[in-house]
């Protein structure tokens, strides 16, 4: 049985391995974009690495959390880890494989800050480090993120206490019990943040809930697009659906944009 999970861990990472590759291959920088909007996106947001004084208080607090020995009981409701199947896990642990890096935290920092929304909803808040990046880059925003497990939640909402921060909402449960009635609750929907329950299923019906209330300046970010065959296929259905006119594979994520009179294009970026 040991063996066989080793061989599947192996297969997974190869996979995994070769899509980055091919994506390395076939992706562009921003001097091969030939639509002013992602040229714009690029050169302005996505390849801006520039320090930046609000990221030093965050990332301070991801120090203390990859310090952090407390042992906590998760509760995973969605696809699982690759890396860690025991339910029983040190704070550290987490920070170390669960945590956006800093460069793709910072990434979704400034994607938020550039597109001024004034609502965020984030599907997996981990330990609470990406949602603080958020919040950070939109202090005026309603962010609303929703955690599966209890005890990573209430690490995230000490951290968020720590920083304070005060302008998010954090609700435990599951995403398919509650995202419905947060999208119901809002008039629109301008910033969405998915990264949880990796299946192909559970993320196609994320998108399509989410498009009763898209318009022309909605974005939607969809984390760790290449994470699994089922994943792939997700993002390949969502890319082909008629109210998306543009998409940008940065191969961590995926950027979906419904803007009115544009041309269907879809972009791969080197990130």
């Amino acid at each position: 049985m040991q063996l066989q999970v080793q061989s599947l861990l192996l297969f997974m990472v190869l996979t995994f391995l070769t899509d980055f590759f091919k994506h390395r291959l076939t992706a562009k920088s921003r001097h091969g974009t030939h639509s002013p909007f992602v040229y714009k996106l690029a050169d302005e947001v996505i390849y801006d690495f520039s320090e930046k004084n609000e990221y030093k208080q965050i990332e301070t607090q991801r120090k203390k959390l990859l310090n952090d020995d407390r042992l906590i009981t998760v509760t995973d409701l969605g696809a699982g880890s690759h890396l860690n199947k025991n339910r029983t896990k040190k704070v550290k642990q987490i920070a170390k494989n669960a945590l956006k890096t800093p460069r793709l935290a910072q990434l979704i920092h400034r994607l938020a800050k550039d597109h001024h929304p004034e609502n965020i909803i984030e599907l997996g808040t981990c330990l609470g480090i990406t949602t603080a990046y958020l919040s950070e880059a939109c202090p005026k925003a309603d962010i609303l993120t929703i955690e599966g497990c209890p005890q990573t939640a209430a690490v995230a909402a000490q951290n968020f206490k720590e920083l304070q921060l005060d302008n998010i909402e954090l609700q435990v449960g599951n995403f398919d019990n509650l995202l419905p009635d947060a999208i119901a609750s809002r008039k629109k929907l301008d910033f969405v943040y998915v990264d949880g329950n990796h299946t192909k299923e559970a993320t196609l019906n994320y998108f399509n809930w989410c498009l009763s209330k898209v318009h022309e300046d909605t974005l939607l970010i969809f984390d760790d697009i290449y994470w699994s065959q089922g994943m792939k296929e997700a993002w390949a259905e969502i890319k082909a659906h008629p109210k998306v006119t543009v998409t940008v594979d940065l191969f961590w994520i995926g950027l979906v944009y419904f803007r009115k009179g544009q041309a269907k294009e879809h972009f791969k970026l080197k990130y």
